[in-house]
């Protein structure tokens, strides 16, 4: 039997793959062949830890919830415009130099906008801090 832990990751790693529109609860535990107590009980403990959020939703009648995980794998498109791939000063930047990401005006104004636009286009979700 799969200690519980790994199941978590299991779980999770599938709940992210179903992306924004996430996965059925009981979509969740076939996929895992958990029962529905096992899984019930995993989807409330990847909540309480803030990896996951659900949300209740109406199925054939009854009612069920879907899991969404908090935090998506990037994509490419997420990748698009980033400033660091045509740097004139790509080769003199690193972690603690004197040109480094930690201060990079141009990476920081590209996050800002994304994050705007990230924002404007889930009003409900947080956007993290810098």
């Amino acid at each position: 039997m799969p200690r519980k832990n790994d199941l978590e990751q299991q779980a999770l790693q599938i709940i992210a793959s179903h992306g924004k529109e996430g996965i059925r609860q009981r979509d969740l535990w076939r996929a895992l062949g958990a029962s529905s107590r096992e899984g019930s009980r995993l989807a409330l403990r990847l909540e309480r830890k803030g990896l996951i959020y659900r949300e209740q939703e109406l199925y054939e009648g009854r009612w069920t919830y879907r899991l969404i995980a908090k935090h998506q794998p990037p994509t490419f498109d997420s990748l698009v415009g980033v400033p660091c791939i045509a740097c004139p000063d790509s080769d003199k930047c690193y972690p603690g130099g004197m040109i480094s990401p930690e201060r990079c005006e141009r990476l920081e104004k590209w996050l800002l906008q994304n994050a705007a636009k990230a924002a404007s286009k889930n009003p409900g979700e947080e956007v993290a801090e810098q």
